[in-house]
């Protein structure tokens, strides 16, 4: 089935108005490198190729995508790509669907510093979820993590989405210890323990100079505010049952952006309206908007997806695989025909003749 493309495109508005957001503040090489990635996105700059019918003369000109990690419009081929390569990796077993939140203090540190500060995030959740494996369940789960910096109208929020197994590998490898079907661990311990983890994480950043910005005093001020939490805030779904409803869940996190193209409900010189949650919407200066868009720009080499635990190590994985109930495998898939594409009109033969990528235009 053929979706109808979106009315409006974020790359528009990239063309739009980009020298106005360059004007208000400096961009980093990688922002300016997605912002002209999105702009040239299955234009001519790009190349492409024609496909022509050898009996009608029907064509059509289907230019190449940027591929950027940070594109709206090149999530669905590479989503769909990670999908099949996990599913045989995932264990058929509930997964738990967790969500763990940087605390609203730490916002201005992590765009300041978003390595030490994203990779802290991940090593406290991954830590604290395989200590409490360890320790309540006896066992070693599979974890999978992804992180996003994004609320629904596009604000900075940072939080990392845990896809955990619901159960694990016993500590002597001789059985699958599974949890109970709506509990893994309780919210609270949850967050007392991501908070004491990240507290020690920044202690360690600082002793290494980190955070140079920061006074003594501003720091301990900080680190004050952030201790007096009881607990950090931490969500729990119910878990998944089935494996292949775990991945296709998964798949829409890992590859999703800020915002996608179907989400932006009118555009216009001097606003744009985006859906955000639910019926909700929101209406900003496409200046404004742009700004908020690549907030989320992830610095360069920067791996948004890791896993963790079983799902870490191979021979554990495959050790907790053997002690499952066979899977039930579904028909096969036909194989890809050899048959060359066919015109929509006619059905004769198609062409594909290559496209050149259009030359870049000329410095003022």
């Amino acid at each position: 089935m053929a979706f109808p493309r979106p009315r409006h495109d974020i790359a528009d508005i990239v063309r739009a108005h980009r020298p106005a957001l360059e004007a208000r503040q400096a961009l980093s090489r990688g922002q300016k490198r997605v912002l002209t990635a999105i702009s040239r996105c299955r234009t001519a700059a790009l190349g492409g190729h024609v496909e022509v019918c050898t009996e009608c003369g029907w064509d059509r000109i289907a230019y190449n995508s940027c591929r950027n990690r940070h594109c709206p419009k090149c999530q669905a081929a590479a989503q769909q790509k990670w999908i099949d390569r996990r599913a045989e990796r995932i264990l058929d077993v509930p997964h738990f669907h967790l969500v763990f939140t940087l605390p609203s203090e730490l916002r201005p540190l992590a765009m300041r510093h978003p390595v030490e500060i994203y990779n802290a995030l991940f090593r406290a959740t991954r830590d604290l979820l395989l200590e409490l494996g360890r320790t309540r369940l006896r066992a070693t789960l599979g974890l999978t993590l992804v992180l996003h910096s994004w609320t629904r109208d596009l604000r900075f929020h940072p939080h990392v989405h845990v896809l955990a197994t619901a159960g694990g590998l016993s500590i002597d490898g001789k059985r699958f210890v599974h949890s109970r079907k709506d509990y893994l661990f309780p919210v609270e311990v949850m967050g007392r323990l991501l908070r004491g983890k990240m507290l020690e994480a920044l202690r360690t950043l600082r002793r290494k100079a980190g955070f140079p910005e920061l006074s003594t005093r501003a720091f301990g001020r900080m680190m004050a505010t952030l201790a007096a939490h009881k607990c950090w805030v931490v969500y729990a779904k119910a878990p998944f049952k089935r494996s292949q409803h775990v991945l296709s869940y998964l798949g829409r996190y890992t590859h999703r952006v800020g915002i996608a193209n179907s989400r932006l409900l009118d555009v216009g010189p001097g606003h744009v309206t985006f859906r955000t949650k639910g019926k909700g919407t929101a209406t900003l200066h496409p200046v404004d908007f742009l700004g908020r868009f690549i907030q989320h720009v992830l610095p360069d080499g920067f791996h948004k997806i890791r896993h963790a635990g079983l799902y870490a190590t191979p021979t554990l994985l495959e050790q907790a695989r053997a002690l499952l109930p066979a899977r039930v495998e579904s028909e096969a898939p036909e194989p890809p025909s050899d048959e060359p594409a066919r015109c929509p009109h006619c059905g004769a033969p198609i062409q594909r003749i290559r496209l050149a990528r259009a030359p870049p235009p000329e410095a003022a």
